[in-house]
C-alpha cells in the first residue's frame, strides 16, 4: 500500500469516527436520465447581518456614473435573502444552499446580544444547508463554536430564553484544515456529501490558514490551522474514494477583483486575469478533481474560471458580504463518470434588493430579538454633523478609525488608566460606517449605543503597553511587512501621532523613517512611549507581531465603552462631531 493511499484511509478513519463524513438524506424525485442538473446558491460573510445595513455596507456597486463616480444600489437584510432565495430556487429540483464562513461573528448588537443565536435561526429559516467555518466562527474560541453548532446556554450568559434553550445549527459548519493540536485529528467536521437522485457531491469546509493571526488567541490555543491546499487535496482524494468524484470547496479565504462592480468579468482578458490575492494561487494548486470553488472573507463579489493544475478553467466564487448578494451556480451531473461536466458549470451574483416581499418568517424574528434588545439599542450616546466612514471609508486612513483611536487614547490617557500617549486602532476592527441620516426615530445626526456596537463589536479590552521608538518605527513597518505585505493593514493613529508612506516604496521600507512624529516632534528611537491598542493587537494579532513584545502591560475597559464615553463627553446636540480630516498619515 503507498504512503498516500495509507494518509488517506487514515483520514477516513479518523472523519468516520467523529462522524465528518455526512450524507444528507437524498432528494425525493422523478428517476434520474443520464444526467441530473444541480442548483448551487451561495453567500459568504454574513456578519450576522439580520436588518439592512447601514451606509456603504448596505449597498452594491453595479456600475460608474459618467462623473466616474460609483453608482450603487441598496441591498441587504435577512429579511430580503430568504426572499430572493425562495425564489431562485423555483423551478429547481435539485438545489442545495451553501455558505463559506463567517456567517457570525463581528456581529451587530441584534445578533452579537444573544451570542449570534438569532442569526443561526435566521440561517435555518433561509434555507441554509451547509457552511464553512471562517475566522469569525472562532470569535468567542472553539468550545462556543462547538455549542452553536450542538446547542445549550452559553458559558457565562446562559439562555436567553431558559424555557425553551437554543438547541444549536440543524446544518453543518465544516472545518476540514482545523485540527486538535492533542489529539491530530479534525476539530470539526471537515466533509459533507449530498445526493440528489443518486448524484452525489461531496463538500469540503475550510478557513484560512491565517486565521490564527486574526483572531484572539487563548479560545484556539489547541488548534492548529493547516494549509489549504494540502488539506482540500487530501480529502477531494478520501471523496473519490469512497466514490464521490463531484467535488465542490467552500473555502473562507479570498481574492480582489480589479473592479468593484458587481458582476465584474475578471475572466477578460484570459481566464482569472482579473482577479488577484490569495485565492489565485490556491485555486491553481488545487487538485484538478475540484469542480467548483466558494470563497469568502474579503468581502468582495466575483465569478471567475481560475486554471486549475491542468490547466482548465474551474469556476471560483464570491458574493461580496452582509447578505447582499447570492450567487447562483448550476452544474450538470454526468451519471455514467459520477462527475460535474465542467463545461456546464455557470455561475451569477445577484443583488438581494429590497423591492421584494420580506419573508415574514425573518420579521417576526428580527421583532422578536427586537423587542429584547432595543431598551439597549436605542440608548443615545452622542452626535454627529455628518457621515463617518470607517470600513466604507475609499482610503487607508478612516475619519471613523481615527476618532477611534482618539477615544481609546482619551479612555486611557489618565496615569492610573495606562499613562498612554498614543493609541492605534486596527482598520478590521472597524466594521462599519456612522451614518448621519436616521435609520430609526431618534433623529439625523443621533449616534446610538447600536449603532456604535455595529461599528466595534469585538468587547475588546483597551491594553497599554510601553514601546521604544524603534519598536513603534517596526510596528508600522509590520503594516507592509511580513503576513501584511500582499494586503497591508493601516493602523488608524490617533492624534498628534503622524508619519509618511512613500507608496513608491514596497514592504517596511514604504515608511520613511524620519517621519514618524509625537505633537510635532521626531520620535526618540531609544525613548519608551505608552501606546495603547486593543488586546488583539497587543496579542501580535493582525500580523504586528512587534506590538506582543510591548512590556509594562495594563488591561482596562471595554474598546466599547471608550467610545460612547468620548461621544458623551465631546459631543452634544449642538455640538456635534464633525467627521475628521483622516490626514494623519501623509502618502506621497
Amino acid at each position: 500500500m503507498t504512503v498516500r493511499r495509507r494518509r488517506v484511509l487514515a483520514a477516513f478513519g479518523a472523519v468516520a469516527v467523529l462522524g465528518g463524513v455526512a450524507f444528507a438524506a437524498p432528494t425525493s424525485a422523478s428517476k434520474p436520465g443520464k444526467t441530473t442538473d444541480i442548483q448551487i446558491l451561495a453567500f459568504n460573510d454574513f456578519h450576522g447581518n439580520l436588518e439592512p445595513p447601514a451606509g456603504s455596507s448596505g449597498t452594491i456597486q453595479t456600475g460608474v456614473g459618467s462623473d466616474g463616480k460609483p453608482v450603487t444600489v441598496p441591498a441587504g437584510g435577512v429579511e430580503y435573502l430568504a426572499t430572493h432565495l425562495e425564489a431562485a430556487r423555483a423551478g429547481h429540483e435539485n438545489t442545495v444552499t451553501v455558505a463559506a464562513g463567517d456567517i457570525i461573528g463581528a456581529s451587530p448588537l441584534l445578533s452579537a446580544a444573544f451570542h449570534d443565536e438569532p442569526t443561526v435561526e435566521a440561517m435555518e429559516k433561509l434555507g441554509l444547508d451547509i457552511t464553512a467555518v471562517g475566522n469569525h466562527e472562532f470569535d468567542e474560541g472553539i468550545d462556543e463554536l462547538r455549542r452553536i453548532q450542538s446547542g445549550g446556554c452559553h458559558a457565562v450568559d446562559g439562555c436567553a430564553d431558559p424555557e425553551n434553550p437554543y438547541d444549536g445549527a440543524d446544518f453543518p459548519m465544516l472545518g476540514a484544515n482545523v485540527v486538535d493540536k492533542n489529539t491530530g485529528l479534525p476539530a470539526l467536521p471537515p466533509v459533507w456529501v449530498k445526493n440528489f437522485q443518486g448524484a452525489r457531491v461531496g463538500f469540503i469546509g475550510m478557513t484560512l490558514e491565517g486565521t490564527p493571526n486574526i483572531v484572539a488567541k487563548e479560545g484556539i490555543k489547541n488548534l492548529a490551522f493547516k494549509d489549504e491546499v494540502k488539506t482540500a487535496n487530501l480529502y477531494a482524494g478520501l471523496l473519490r474514494l469512497i466514490g464521490v468524484k463531484s467535488i465542490v470547496v467552500l473555502l473562507h479565504e479570498g481574492g480582489m477583483p480589479a473592479s468593484n462592480v458587481y458582476n465584474y468579468n475578471c475572466d477578460s482578458p484570459g481566464p482569472g486575469d482579473g482577479i488577484s490575492g490569495p485565492v489565485t494561487d490556491i485555486a491553481k494548486k488545487l487538485d484538478s478533481s475540484i469542480d467548483l470553488v466558494v470563497t469568502g472573507h474579503t468581502h468582495q463579489s466575483y465569478t471567475c474560471n481560475i486554471p486549475d493544475p491542468s490547466g482548465n478553467p474551474r469556476m471560483v466564487t464570491s458574493s461580496s458580504s452582509f447578505g447582499r448578494l447570492f450567487t447562483e451556480i448550476n452544474v450538470t451531473y454526468d451519471h455514467k463518470t459520477r462527475d460535474i461536466v465542467r463545461t456546464s458549470v455557470d455561475a451569477s451574483n445577484h443583488i438581494v434588493t429590497r423591492d421584494v416581499t420580506k419573508a415574514e418568517d425573518q420579521t417576526a424574528l428580527i421583532a422578536k430579538y427586537k423587542e429584547l434588545v432595543d431598551p439597549i439599542a436605542n440608548r443615545q450616546i452622542g452626535y454627529i454633523s455628518g457621515d463617518m466612514p470607517g470600513r466604507g471609508s475609499t482610503k487607508p486612513e478612516s475619519p471613523l478609525g481615527d476618532l477611534i483611536a482618539d477615544s481609546q487614547l482619551a479612555a486611557t490617557a489618565a496615569a492610573d488608566k495606562g499613562g498612554a500617549v498614543i493609541a492605534l486602532m486596527n482598520p478590521g476592527g472597524v466594521r462599519s460606517d456612522l451614518v448621519y441620516k436616521a435609520s430609526g426615530a431618534e433623529g439625523d445626526g443621533v449616534v446610538t449605543y447600536g449603532e456604535a456596537f455595529t461599528v466595534q463589536p469585538f468587547n475588546n479590552n483597551l491594553t497599554t503597553i510601553s514601546l521604544t521608538g524603534a519598536q513603534l518605527v517596526t510596528v508600522l513597518q509590520q503594516q507592509y511587512s511580513g503576513p501584511n505585505q500582499a494586503s497591508p493593514k493601516v493602523l488608524q493613529p490617533s492624534e498628534g501621532f503622524t508619519y509618511t508612506v512613500d507608496n513608491s516604496k514596497t514592504g517596511a521600507d514604504k515608511i520613511v523613517t524620519g517621519s514618524v512624529k509625537l505633537n510635532g516632534t521626531a520620535l526618540d528611537p531609544a525613548a519608551t512611549y505608552r501606546v495603547t491598542v486593543n488586546i488583539f493587537l497587543a496579542d501580535g494579532g493582525d500580523g504586528f507581531a512587534e506590538l506582543a513584545k510591548g512590556t509594562d502591560r495594563l488591561v482596562g475597559g471595554l474598546d466599547i465603552d471608550a467610545l460612547e464615553a468620548w461621544f458623551t463627553a465631546n459631543t452634544s446636540a449642538t455640538n456635534p462631531a464633525a467627521p475628521l480630516p483622516a490626514n494623519r498619515i501623509t502618502f506621497i
